[in-house]
């Protein structure tokens, strides 16, 4: 079993205001899945806007680890090491 390390957690504008302004956070976790269950454990108001009702992953947040997309890595399961940083991004749309 993978050991939870400690991540900064990147937030975007939109988020930080149910984290008390703050830009970054650091949580604990082993996988990205790990980071943000703490993530929303600790700012429960972020739920919605990060994960489903089911768990997995809001298709309208992209979530980076080093600059990597989890959707193309292994998505919730992703593992991070001590000191990665994972970036929240809301998905962009127009035309």
């Amino acid at each position: 079993m993978a050991v939870a390390v400690a991540v900064d957690v990147r937030l975007p504008t939109l988020l930080r205001a149910q984290a008390g302004g703050k830009s970054t956070v650091t949580v604990k976790g082993a996988t990205i899945g790990d980071v943000l269950a703490e993530l929303v454990a600790e700012f429960p108001a972020m739920s919605g806007q990060l994960l489903n009702a089911d768990g997995t992953l809001h298709r309208f947040v992209n979530v980076y680890v080093n600059d990597d997309d989890v959707r193309y890595l292994e998505a919730l399961e992703t593992p991070v090491k001590d000191g990665d940083e994972v970036s929240l991004l809301p998905a962009v749309a127009g035309g």
